[in-house]
């Protein structure tokens, strides 16, 4: 094997590029770039909503280099950041660059995403920290 290969670096975008087709997928899109905007949005929102504990417990499940998207720009210090739905919503079409009427298709789906790659009721008792309103949100059905 050539000094310039790693079968370690090469699995780790293997995996990434599944859970990115997924997303992908479950959009209904072959856009890439848009699939890892909202992937990398829906990251950053619940990250920033969690404890530190909780964003790291749940970091801990995601490929490395979704780990490092989850945690680009990341200040510690400033969460848990409260908001209700509309900042959910408002935030989330700002980072993703998508419509207001997007969100309640994109944001499930890609929950959906999530609960099929990690460890089974992670996703549930991560979500338990969020309010009520976001938490229906990202959980209701597919449209």
């Amino acid at each position: 094997m050539s000094a310039t290969r790693s079968l370690d670096f090469e699995h780790a975008i293997h995996s990434a590029n599944i859970w990115l087709k997924d997303v992908s997928d479950a959009l209904g899109t072959e856009d890439r770039h848009l699939a890892h905007r909202v992937l990398r949005t829906w990251l950053h929102t619940l990250r920033d909503r969690l404890t530190v504990d909780g964003a790291a417990h749940f970091a801990a499940q995601l490929p490395e280099l979704l780990r490092g998207v989850y945690y680009d720009g990341w200040d510690p210090s400033v969460v848990p950041v409260k908001y209700d739905r509309a900042a959910y919503v408002d935030r989330f079409v700002r980072e993703a660059k998508v419509g207001t009427d997007d969100v309640p298709h994109m944001a499930p789906a890609v929950t959906g995403v999530v609960r099929r790659h990690v460890s089974p009721g992670l996703l549930e008792t991560v979500l338990e920290q969020l309010p009520h309103d976001v938490r229906a949100l990202l959980l209701q059905p597919a449209s």
